[in-house]
């Protein structure tokens, strides 16, 4: 299989893998909701389901780099979270809710480090240009599922919903079975503890750990955007599940349609200038929240501060596995586990500011966000490389 269809296959695979977890962004406030939870529980929620995703990263992303057949695993992925989710649409109450979203989302999670593994290592010269063009995948989802379960809840409950939603996951499941017999297989090898202690010093001081913190502050401004967005649009607005879908929705179709492209830019221009404009315009759209202007202003300044933190996201990605240059899954694995694990609790901490009030919550994600930019502006991110199409 060509490296263009074998991405095509991987990017509709993202799509499918994220589509019952992007739902959640209008399912969980349709359950807080439906249990009377305040804010800061469903920032809760939020923050139980990714830390939950979190707990799988690493594992997953060591496994890319040591299993020869990685098809297999990211076969598996489909089946435990399709199944995962089915699961959870029967929870009884809200702990039992929150820890089979949690096992669910381990199956998803599951898939992106082993997904860009493979492809970061097969492009090496154009690694922020091919993470963008996969996370086409996962940014559609985030756009048409959340407007597909806004009209779905208008005729069903969460539950029913829920088990909808992890249809595309388990499609997907049945065509890689074709799919992952053309995925490169590696040599196999074993896990060297030599190897780990010397990734894990790389990221434990100087430049490395100022990377750390830049990716978990960027991940925190982004989880407090999307967990606490369609709540307040219910709550200050009276919007609805199929209104709220629609705003959700089109809040994130600037930023997936940009991830290609600001990644290859990334590639020629260099990590440093795209990473520090993004997290900044979205530090100054948030600002403005701070003061609740009128309706229209206010979806406009989200969209804004939405498409900027979710365009740069390929960069950031890429900025990681220059930095070690090697262990392509590894590193991936742990940057998609701080983002969604300690970047996780940005929502539980804007779930908190908004029980004050919504300009606390926006402000908090400002901060969030202008902290990335300062961090991004003295990271030394690696050399940009040259660019071929």
């Amino acid at each position: 299989m060509e490296k263009r269809t074998l991405l095509l296959w991987f990017t509709l695979g993202h799509f499918a893998n994220d589509w019952p977890i992007c739902s959640l962004w209008l399912i969980v406030p349709t359950v807080g909701i439906a249990m009377e939870l305040s804010p800061a529980e469903v920032g809760l929620l939020f923050t139980i389901l990714n830390v939950g995703g979190a707990l799988a990263y690493l594992p997953a992303g060591i496994l890319a780099d040591h299993v020869s057949n990685r098809g297999r695993l990211l076969l598996a992925t489909f089946w435990w979270g399709a199944v995962g989710y089915l699961l959870a649409a029967l929870a009884p109450g809200f702990w039992s809710l929150a820890l089979l979203l949690a096992v669910a989302g381990m199956g998803d999670a599951a898939w992106h480090p082993i997904a860009t593994g493979v492809l970061t290592r097969e492009s090496k010269d154009r690694r922020a240009h091919v993470l963008g063009i996969h996370a086409i995948g996962g940014s559609l989802a985030e756009v048409l599922s959340p407007l597909a379960v806004g009209f779905l809840l208008a005729y069903v409950d969460w539950r029913e919903a829920l088990a909808i939603s992890m249809l595309p996951a388990a499609f997907m499941g049945f065509c890689f079975f074709w799919v992952a017999r053309a995925v490169p297989r590696v040599e196999k090898k074993s896990v060297s503890k030599q190897d780990m202690l010397g990734l894990l010093n790389i990221w434990r001081q100087g430049n490395g750990l100022r990377m750390v913190v830049m990716i978990c502050l960027y991940n925190m401004a982004l989880m407090a955007l999307l967990s606490m967005i369609p709540l307040y649009l219910a709550d200050r607005h009276g919007f609805g599940p199929e209104a709220a879908g629609i705003a959700f929705s089109t809040m994130l179709i600037g930023g997936a349609l940009a991830q290609p492209w600001v990644g290859k830019i990334s590639d020629i221009a260099g990590r440093r200038p795209v990473v520090v404009l993004g997290n900044l315009t979205a530090a100054l759209a948030c600002a403005l929240l701070v003061f609740q202007p009128s309706l229209w202003v206010t979806i406009a300044a989200m969209m804004v501060a939405v498409a900027a933190l979710d365009a740069i996201r390929a960069a950031i990605l890429a900025g990681a596995v220059d930095h070690t240059g090697h262990s392509e899954g590894t590193t991936l694995g742990l940057a998609f586990g701080l983002m969604d694990g300690i970047g996780a609790l940005g929502a539980v901490l804007a779930g908190i500011a908004a029980g004050l009030s919504w300009p606390h919550m926006f402000g908090l994600a400002a901060a969030f966000s202008l902290g990335a930019a300062a961090l991004g502006f003295v990271t030394v991110f690696g050399r940009k490389v040259e660019c071929r199409n």
